[in-house]
């Protein structure tokens, strides 16, 4: 039963998946749209910079998801210390928060040159249509990679439970 319902997860995953892969596609159109917006009207190294962030946006968005991930353990850390934890230790937490936090600012200032770049060249409802893109764009990254991760996940379930079974 329990392998059962664990294929039966994986193909549930797998699914939602191509869906996501479908909507990506859709959406990697609209980016082709607008990239032949952008190029018409803004300078070449303008455009050049819109075209390293769209096409590192997904790099940014995993930095993101990382020093995120990363801020939030050294705060649940800093959270747990107590009289006993030593200076070093202390100041150690310090620094890797402080400096997690700036990575963190200077990927969020990325964003904001493109848009302000943008800003000078596109009417409110095409910049809006860029914003749009970016959103759906970040949110199907981040929804591909937890797919990914949880078909990962429920894959090596099904592998070591059916390796237990004789």
């Amino acid at each position: 039963e329990l392998i059962s319902s664990l294929r039966s997860k994986l193909q549930t995953l797998w699914e939602e998946r191509e869906l996501v892969l479908s909507e990506a596609r859709a959406c990697a159109e609209r980016g082709e749209e607008l990239e032949a917006m952008v190029q018409d009207v803004c300078k070449p190294n303008e455009f050049e910079r819109y075209m390293m962030f769209i096409g590192d946006l997904e790099k940014v968005v995993s930095l993101l998801l990382c020093l995120s991930s990363r801020l939030a353990r050294v705060q649940n850390a800093m959270r747990r210390i107590d009289g006993n934890t030593d200076a070093e230790e202390k100041q150690s937490l310090n620094e890797r928060y402080k400096l997690l936090s700036r990575q963190r600012e200077d990927a969020k200032d990325l964003k904001e040159v493109v848009s302000g770049i943008l800003a000078k060249y596109l009417t409110d409802q095409q910049l809006q249509d860029y914003r749009r893109f970016v959103q759906v764009k970040t949110s199907l990254l981040i929804e591909q990679k937890d797919l990914e991760e949880q078909i990962k996940f429920f894959k090596e379930q099904l592998e070591n439970l059916e390796q237990s079974i004789p």
